[in-house]
């Protein structure tokens, strides 16, 4: 069983909104950078697997709100590998500042293959490079 990948981000003014505090929207692209810099460990790049003639696409996402970041502060950035299915991925996620947790979710991607964009099973070389943060077994 693996552990989640861990990077931090500092939040940058204009993802602040007129009452100081993150804009909801921008968890979810901070959710994507946090896939990003997870495909940067395992595989080199997120261009890697695009090279290989597969993508990911969004399927489903969930976030649940618990307290907000503000203009300036690092927060730690949190993802793991929940579920490898046939073809697709579900990722879990938890932003926190210090040891608060303010935001956590869920992403579910699908692989498609990038000409048709049609669904595509996970190739095992892929499995194999996530399984050091996969948490459940796949």
């Amino acid at each position: 069983m693996g552990e989640p990948f861990r990077h931090n981000l500092r939040v940058r003014y204009g993802e602040c909104d007129l009452q100081g505090v993150v804009f909801n929207a921008h968890y979810l692209a901070y959710f994507d950078t946090s896939l990003n810099e997870l495909l940067r460990a395992a595989v080199g790049s997120y261009r890697a697997i695009h090279e290989r003639g597969i993508d990911v696409v969004v399927a489903e996402a969930q976030l649940r709100f618990h307290a907000p970041a503000r203009f300036e502060e690092e927060l730690t950035l949190e993802i793991a590998v929940a579920r490898l299915g046939t073809t697709g991925i579900t990722t879990t996620h938890r932003i926190a500042r210090e040891d608060e947790l303010l935001v956590d979710g869920m992403l579910r991607h699908v692989m498609v293959d990038l000409k048709t964009l049609i669904k595509t099973p996970i190739p095992d070389w892929l499995r194999q490079q996530l399984e050091p943060w996969t948490v459940e077994p796949a």
